[in-house]
């Protein structure tokens, strides 16, 4: 986490998603796009990844436009290529078309002064096991409240 500023966050994916595998990619943007990012305006919770033609897109991130962008503004919602190498854009083809993985992002952050995005290979969670992990996450918790009270005593 050294030199790295956490943009957007979609804290939904681990409630989700199963999340196998996580790469790292840049983003091609425009001018507008990346001074909005300085300012932390952007959104990434109900967007996806997608393959076409050996390249990788991601869809419906929301950028909110910079208000002093007047006419170099673009759409907010416009789907923008990441930059994977061939190698690991088929990979992820591969896992997506044949045993049921989607591609999801989990947060955009700056590293140096280049813009970054984690997307992970995920295997969408059924709803018993959403509700094990509430249990699980609920029962952790009352386990830490007992021991902070037994040690303070």
């Amino acid at each position: 986490m050294k030199n790295q500023k956490i943009i957007a966050l979609n804290k939904s994916a681990n409630f989700n998603y199963f999340i196998e595998e996580i790469f790292q990619a840049g983003i091609e943007l425009v001018g507008t796009e990346v001074k909005s990012l300085r300012l932390g305006n952007c959104n990434i919770k109900d967007s996806f990844i997608n393959i076409k033609k050996n390249e990788a897109f991601i869809i419906n991130m929301h950028i909110a436009n910079y208000k002093q962008g007047n006419i170099f503004n673009l759409d907010c919602r416009r789907s923008r290529r990441l930059l994977l190498n061939k190698f690991e854009i088929n990979k992820l083809n591969k896992l997506v078309s044949t045993k049921g993985f989607s591609i999801i992002p989990i947060r955009v952050y700056f590293k140096n002064s280049f813009i970054k995005i984690d997307i992970a290979l995920a295997r969408g969670k059924k709803i018993f096991d959403k509700r094990r992990e509430i249990a699980k996450n609920d029962i952790s918790r009352e386990l830490e409240r007992d021991f902070k009270i037994k040690y303070k005593e």
